[in-house]
């Protein structure tokens, strides 16, 4: 019964976007409590659950998301991003530019969550899209398949360091075989899978914070500068982790380590310098710099309520036992553990829509068999960590951030960023299935 009403649930969110038109946000909001109420969670805990799901998201993606949002807006309104789009052209190609975001988005997706890494690379791809007239999603699949698959399987992404510290695996083993699956998986679902001649036909327009007509050659900002400022927030988070991590935490400066370091703060700096280094010392007025980031916060309002309204409708299936319930089910399956690891992790990814939740609940529900000795614990880390990636679709505020970032229609968003995720998390099962059979064995 648990099964059929949450697919009903599902069912009916999509009914009342797609269909009868309702903003999204409500939709998640009236979705929410009727599948409160048909699985049995008390009345009086429901709201609560919408207000935790609401606010746990809120408070994680808003600050991240809005300072982002205002960094991809200075960045692109003073041509820096122009001029970072020329140098990928120059350095790759129009033929190989792809690539350049792919391999870009891969280095950054290793220290940066996956909202982060998006909403810093989203202006990057629609500037070099918008300059030399190259299809939006041969660049965007790219940059999603490589920060889906490193905040899925690489270590030091929350749900792959949680499953490694659970299993009692080696994360440096683990790490290694990530790349090795990683790397290919993110070849043939990126750049290989981007260049589908209907993703290449896509009509996709960018919202007004993107679409920025380029500036003369001698207005642009200079390379380093321009490189330095976008990039600002990666290069921070890369190298106070590494030295958060060598740091002994009774130090005394480790608790200023970990201040500057959280994404929150590393935004506000990086925000703080492009203002100065974009704006201020390019002669621009700061009334009219803070005239852009309010237009850019408008752009944006609409998704942040959207978002909001997935993480409700999360809490509220995670609240109600579902995820456990379902892995329970599956646990009793006679097959091969990893490819059950697999599968638990992703019925219960497609039930409740967090690839964090998902990956964690199958990671209890399948410890017992791990610590009995029934699989390689860095391989197990990797199935469910692939399993945490398949079909995303309107549960997952992931989905929502994709379809609104880059303006998609539904439909548009499950042919890309659906499809894309279920490429990646059966070619991520795949390549942990041939690692067991052929190099472990």
């Amino acid at each position: 019964m648990t099964f059929v009403i949450v697919a009903s649930s599902i069912l009916f969110l999509v009914a009342l976007i797609v269909w009868i038109k309702v903003e999204p946000f409500i939709a998640f909001l009236i979705t929410s409590i009727l599948a409160g109420l048909f699985l049995g969670i008390p009345l009086e805990e429901i709201s609560g659950a919408v207000q935790r799901g609401i606010g746990n998201l809120m408070g994680a993606l808003v600050i991240v998301i809005v300072l982002g949002a205002m960094l991809g807006k200075i960045v692109a309104d003073s041509g820096a991003a122009q001029r970072i789009a020329q140098f990928l052209m120059n350095s790759f190609g129009q033929k190989h530019v792809h690539w350049a975001i792919g391999l870009t988005a891969f280095i950054v997706g290793i220290p940066l969550f996956f909202n982060v890494g998006f909403v810093l690379l989203v202006p990057l791809v629609f500037a070099v899209a918008y300059q030399y007239k190259v299809p939006v999603m041969i660049l965007g699949m790219p940059m999603l398949a490589a920060l889906s698959i490193t905040h899925g399987l690489l270590p030091p992404h929350p749900a792959p360091v949680a499953l490694v510290a659970q299993f009692g695996a080696n994360i440096g083993t683990t790490l290694i075989y990530g790349f090795i699956i990683g790397i290919p998986v993110i070849v043939l679902g990126g750049p290989l899978l981007g260049r589908l001649p209907y993703l290449r036909k896509m009509q996709i327009t960018p919202l007004d914070v993107f679409n920025v007509k380029p500036k003369k050659e001698s207005e642009l900002p200079g390379l380093a500068n321009s490189l330095f400022t976008a990039l600002l927030p990666v290069f921070l988070l890369i190298v106070l982790s590494l030295v958060g991590l060598k740091m002994d935490a009774n130090s005394p400066a480790y608790g200023l380590m970990m201040f500057i370091g959280d994404a929150n703060i590393v935004m506000l700096i990086s925000l703080t310098w492009a203002t100065i280094s974009l704006g201020i010392l390019k002669k621009i007025k700061v009334a009219d710099i803070m005239k852009g980031y309010a237009s850019a916060v408008k752009d944006i309002a609409l998704i942040l309520l959207i978002i909001a309204g997935a993480g409700a409708y999360k809490e509220v299936l995670v609240d109600s036992g579902v995820s456990g319930e379902i892995g329970a089910s599956l646990q009793q399956l006679s097959i091969n553990p990893l490819l059950l690891g697999w599968l638990i992790a992703a019925v219960i990814r497609i039930s409740v829509g967090s690839a964090t939740v998902a990956a964690l609940t199958a990671a209890g529900i399948i410890a017992p068999l791990v610590a009995s000795g029934v699989g390689d614990p860095n391989l197990m880390v990797l199935a469910i960590g692939s399993g945490s990636l398949i079909f995303s679709h309107v549960n997952d505020g992931g989905f929502w951030l994709v379809k609104e970032y880059f303006n998609l229609s539904i439909k548009q968003t499950f042919l890309s960023w659906t499809m894309l995720e279920t490429v990646l998390s059966i070619l991520g099962l795949l390549g942990v299935l041939i690692l067991d059979l052929f190099i472990l064995h």
